[in-house]
């Protein structure tokens, strides 16, 4: 099929210089209502970048008819067409697109670019082909094929941490750019513990964070760790672990100040994920001076210092070792995690590499 001229109410950046007042097209398929390190990363994302002068759009999916996701169903699927997104992005003309998911919106975001040569950046938040396999029977390879298909025409990729870099990089997809992660500073930092958690019997252990199976936290549950578990967050394995697990504390999802008092009442913040390709959670707990134990896998291993938190095969040692961290140093360390120094990493990467800038 040929491919069209570029719109003239939409052109991309060329060069640095162009870089002042950019308008940053975003589209995601993960949005609100949805409780997540995506959302909550872009969100962060978009308000940085408007402090810096960028016209930011949204295109999200409360913007359309949605369905359910199989197995999923707080996560909405949009109904999104080449021409409805294409006419979303013409009337906005911008100068950098990001495509930040995988899913329907941002395929019709894609097929739009590519078909006027529009460059677009994309960002590997989620290890999909790890979660469609804890939830289903099909071959992790398999959806590798897909995600490569997805990523392989973005001028860059952005990842989280060394390790999913190396992971992408092993699958053939080269275009990559770091793009880290931040904690907003003035609700983590200082926060008054929550007293109720706070007179839980001791050592108080807390997970945030999504309640799915992809997020193992099974193996949190069943630790033998002595002390109270606490859980902060809702999903679709809520139900069935509170009935599973009827002596841990499930407080369901918290958010700003209410959660911060969560992260500063606990001795110690579980991580028990293999999947997650950075872990926002952890740099929160951090910032609030709340040591992390977790698996030595993609996230924590990237993320934690010897000081700040303890990484084990076995759970129960990696929290034993944890609690004996010092609250200062995790709290000035999770400090440094800014949503500033991550947001001018997400626009340095909407750049073209100077040997394209000059083609």
């Amino acid at each position: 099929m040929a491919r069209r001229s570029k719109p003239t109410n939409a052109r991309p950046l060329r060069d640095v210089t162009e870089l002042d007042g950019a308008r940053v097209a975003i589209v995601t398929d993960a949005w609100l209502p949805q409780v997540n390190g995506v959302v909550r990363t872009l969100q962060a994302t978009i308000a940085e970048l408007e402090k810096m002068g960028h016209p930011v759009l949204v295109i999200s999916p409360d913007q359309f008819r949605t369905l359910p996701c199989p197995t999923y169903p707080e996560i909405r699927l949009a109904f999104a067409s080449v021409r409805r997104v294409g006419q979303m992005l013409e009337d906005f003309g911008p100068n950098a697109i990001h495509l930040a998911t995988e899913g329907p919106l941002c395929l019709a975001a894609r097929r739009w670019c590519l078909q006027r040569d529009f460059p677009f950046t994309t960002a590997y938040h989620t290890q999909f082909p790890d979660y469609i396999a804890a939830r289903t029977s099909v071959n992790p390879e398999w959806v590798w094929r897909y995600i490569k298909w997805f990523h392989r025409p973005a001028q860059a990729i952005l990842a989280a941490t060394p390790s999913i870099a190396e992971t992408l990089r092993a699958h053939g997809l080269i275009r990559l750019r770091h793009w880290s992660r931040g904690v907003d500073l003035a609700t983590f930092a200082g926060a008054t513990p929550d007293p109720a958690i706070r007179a839980l019997p001791g050592p108080v252990q807390l997970y945030v964070g999504r309640v799915a199976v992809e997020k193992n936290i099974e193996a949190f549950l069943t630790a033998t760790h002595p002390g109270s578990k606490v859980v902060v967050g809702g999903g679709p394995g809520l139900a069935s672990l509170r009935t599973k697990f009827p002596q841990v504390h499930f407080l369901g999802p918290k958010f700003g100040a209410d959660l911060a008092a969560a992260y500063a009442a606990a001795d110690v913040f579980v991580f028990p994920s293999r999947t997650d390709t950075f872990g926002l959670v952890m740099i929160e707990a951090l910032a609030s001076g709340t040591p992390v134990a977790a698996y030595p896998v993609t996230g924590p291993v990237d993320v934690l210092t010897a000081e700040t938190g303890a990484m084990a095969d076995d759970l129960d040692t990696a929290i034993a070792e944890a609690l004996t961290r010092d609250r200062a140093a995790c709290a000035a360390y999770g400090r440094t995690f800014t949503w500033a120094a991550s947001a001018r990493q997400f626009l340095d990467a909407l750049v073209p590499p100077q040997d394209e800038a000059a083609a």
